[in-house]
């Protein structure tokens, strides 16, 4: 019991926290949407990444939006529909440094 006290007490801040979990996978126009909602208080933002492989390389976007649901479902729901747009709007640029 005092072990898990001590344990809290001394762990590292924001820092050493652990990534969210992906709650959501689809594959759209070639890549690989993950989403992975945070939890912000009593809510749920938008958060994920998006994976594509060019040219044999692996690629990644990771992105985050100020949206809030009051769901993970619903957070990750709206994450893919935001990944969807990006991937639309910008196609591979999305991934340019």
């Amino acid at each position: 019991m005092l072990g898990k006290l001590f344990g809290s007490l001394f762990k590292g801040g924001s820092s050493a926290e652990a990534p969210p979990a992906p709650v959501a996978t689809e594959d759209y126009k070639n890549c690989r949407i993950i989403a992975e909602p945070r939890q912000a208080g009593s809510q749920w933002q938008i958060a994920g990444r998006i994976l594509k492989e060019i040219d044999g390389e692996p690629h990644e976007h990771t992105f985050i939006r100020a949206d809030q649901l009051p769901t993970r479902d619903e957070a990750a729901e709206f994450t893919i529909r935001k990944a969807k747009l990006m991937i639309d709007q910008q196609g591979d640029l999305i991934f340019k440094s």
